[in-house]
């Protein structure tokens, strides 16, 4: 008889457990529905980074290409060109993330600067490089602030005219030695310099 008795218990119990069960089943269900959206969501992401990081990369060789370009054609506009030549070209270069001229990169800007003194008619490019650390964006802006640092120098201590000097920045993308070379990233690190001119002053 008491046992009779303690069977609904025991049933009610049961169909408890059995209603918990599907409760906790719907919850891991909805928690693991929720994990994939919320690792889709992650993973499309990254991938736009990814792709914006393509799409910037290109934008700046573009860029790289178009002043490239515009420096050619404005020496190709000096008068007489057809008869400039190549009379000096030097190089200096950079601590790491740095644009500051230091005393050895200043006596090779001295140089440059006497030679476009002696050569009145003269243009010099002044092209800035990086080595490989950081984003191609941000190189691309150090480059560029590299070679205008040696314009400044150029212009305050020798008085060149703007208007001779062109500035190009290819940031990190013409390394001038490979990653497995000795000091190769010291090596990158520089701004080059080419004086166009006559030869005949």
């Amino acid at each position: 008889m008491k046992k009779l008795y303690m069977l609904p218990v025991l049933l009610a119990f049961m169909a408890l457990l059995v209603s918990g069960c599907g409760v906790n089943k719907d919850y891991v269900a909805q928690q693991i529905a929720d994990s994939e959206a919320k690792t889709d969501a992650k993973i499309k992401t990254v991938a736009n980074k990814t792709d914006s990081n393509d799409a910037e990369i290109t934008k700046l060789k573009a860029l790289a290409v178009q002043l490239s370009e515009k420096a050619d054609m404005a020496i190709n506009k000096a008068s007489g060109f057809e008869n400039y030549q190549i009379i000096w070209s030097g190089e200096i270069t950079f601590n790491f993330d740095s644009y500051e001229i230091d005393n050895v990169a200043g006596s090779i800007l001295n140089e440059a600067g006497e030679k476009l003194e002696s050569y009145p008619g003269s243009v010099i490019e002044i092209a800035g490089h990086t080595d490989a650390t950081g984003s191609a964006s941000y190189n691309f802006l150090l480059g560029e602030k590299r070679a205008n640092s040696a314009k400044r120098y150029l212009a305050d201590r020798f008085g060149i005219s703007l208007y001779r000097m062109f500035v190009i920045s290819y940031g990190k993308s013409k390394p001038v030695a490979l990653p497995d070379e000795r000091n190769a990233s010291s090596k990158n690190r520089r701004v080059t310099l080419t004086i166009w001119g006559h030869l005949t002053k």
